[in-house]
């Protein structure tokens, strides 16, 4: 057994050999060593029983922010009011893994912001590292974790901590209703053996294997009540599909099902526009450049969950089709017969590319963006949207070619990274796989580190 081995076998995690080697020298200079091997021995050994824990705490990520992808807790919110409404008395919420406690807090903000009692929900929170559980607990967060436009929410639920530079301290009576503990998904004892109306899971499968990715979601499964909602992160959307969930069809919430043991009158059904559609959209499809995230939950449940619109009918943000390639060239009022339109600008094509995914118009979006490809070879989104849809089209060969060239041109491009390690895990190539996601994990620290 190697270091490397007790920590995966601790946290599931897949960790790169180099974020291992990290922790160690940490750890070996905390402690004054200077031999390598000895101190390996001595941790296989159990020559001190907290030395594990502490490696843990060096390798985990608990990065996290208030109201970070504010549309699940929107989606959540709805879901909330609408079992509420049908009677049931107790909504319970898990949130796995919690980190600092950022997602809990921002679910509890937002149900209180869309006039739902106290009493009537309660969040269980867990997390792998101790030290994580320590700062939610204490309910106190930096500038850090404010990193929204709107931090109105602030004024209602937070009150400055004297004598510190930005810190401020949640309100004890939301505090009251988020109930704490250090636990693994991986073990039984992660939270009780009873159903949840409502799982945050996100951004922790896609640092697991297959097999081990595979046992978190059949763990939460069963954790989660038959007509319950899971909210993942949007890279995680393919593997919990490949292990017994079905997307629901709204954006940017990312929010499944379980597939199996459907209830006649299932929760998320009487969600506002709810409408399955037709065609199986792009989904994990990330918000694009611009998309607004207010921080605000006020705004967040008063603003509509949108769904993906059917295949069938045309949304009502539909692009102008002359944005699309397949488009007629009809004239335009004020525009002499037989004179060509004006070409569609790139911002165009592409916001054309995103729509027409969503809508299931697979072979329609590829057309938009090699049409914007055409025009500017060097937008790398243009070819992260053709990885997706070659991925759809379960295109193994070509996603891979058109997600590297995306990396080619955007090296630090997250959700290219996530998904080709998914498709070199299920290629079974564990090793790519690993580097890739061990990329993915630097690249999204750095993303955020800079807001």
């Amino acid at each position: 057994m190697t270091v490397q081995g007790m920590l995966k076998d601790a946290t599931g995690l897949n960790l790169p050999r180099s974020a291992v080697e990290r922790a160690i020298r940490a750890r070996m200079e905390a402690l004054g060593q200077s031999d390598r091997k000895q101190y390996a021995h001595d941790l296989m050994q159990g020559a001190s029983p907290d030395e594990l824990a502490q490696l843990v705490e060096l390798v985990v990520v608990p990065e996290s922010w208030l109201f970070r992808d504010p549309q699940a807790f929107a989606l959540a919110t709805e879901y909330v009011k609408g079992r509420l409404a049908r009677g049931t008395r107790l909504v319970r919420i898990l949130s796995l893994p919690c980190a600092g406690g950022e997602e809990p807090y921002s679910m509890a903000m937002a149900l209180c912001d869309a006039g739902v009692p106290l009493e009537a929900f309660m969040i269980d929170a867990v997390d792998i590292s101790a030290d994580c559980i320590a700062r939610a607990e204490a309910g106190i967060f930096g500038r850090n974790a404010f990193r929204s436009q709107d931090l109105a929410f602030r004024d209602r639920y937070f009150t400055p901590v004297a004598g510190s530079e930005g810190e401020h301290a949640i309100a004890s009576s939301l505090r009251q209703r988020v109930r704490f503990r250090q636990g693994n998904v991986l073990a039984g004892g992660a939270a009780p053996s009873s159903s949840y109306d409502i799982i945050f899971c996100r951004n922790l499968l896609i640092y697991f294997d297959r097999p081990t990715a595979a046992a978190a979601a059949a763990r939460l499964s069963a954790l989660l009540a038959d007509d319950g909602m899971l909210m993942a992160g949007y890279a995680e959307v393919p593997v919990f599909t490949q292990n017994g969930f079905v997307a629901l069809p709204y954006q940017h919430a990312f929010a499944l099902r379980k597939a199996a043991g459907q209830p006649a009158a299932p929760g998320w059904a009487n969600l506002p526009g709810f409408a399955a559609p037709r065609r199986a959209p792009v989904r994990h499809r990330p918000p694009g450049p611009g998309t607004a995230h207010p921080g605000d939950a006020a705004a967040c449940t008063a603003r509509a969950v949108r769904p993906y619109p059917p295949a069938h009918r045309a949304s009502p943000a539909a692009p102008d089709r002359r944005a699309t390639p397949a488009a007629g060239r009809a004239s335009a009022p004020g525009r002499a017969p037989g004179q060509e339109p004006p070409a569609p600008s790139s911002d165009a094509l592409l916001a054309a590319a995103r729509q027409l995914a969503d809508q299931g118009k697979l072979k329609e979006a590829a057309a938009a963006c090699k049409a914007l490809l055409a025009q500017k070879p060097e937008t790398a989104e243009a070819w992260f949207i053709l990885g997706l849809l070659a991925e759809a089209a379960q295109d193994t060969e070509q996603a891979e070619q058109q997600l590297r060239r995306c990396l080619y041109l955007h090296p630090d491009h997250y959700e290219a990274l996530c998904h080709l390690a998914l498709l070199a895990e299920q290629g079974g190539n564990r090793s790519a796989a690993a580097t890739l996601k061990a990329r993915a994990a630097r690249a999204y620290e750095r993303q955020h580190a800079s807001r």
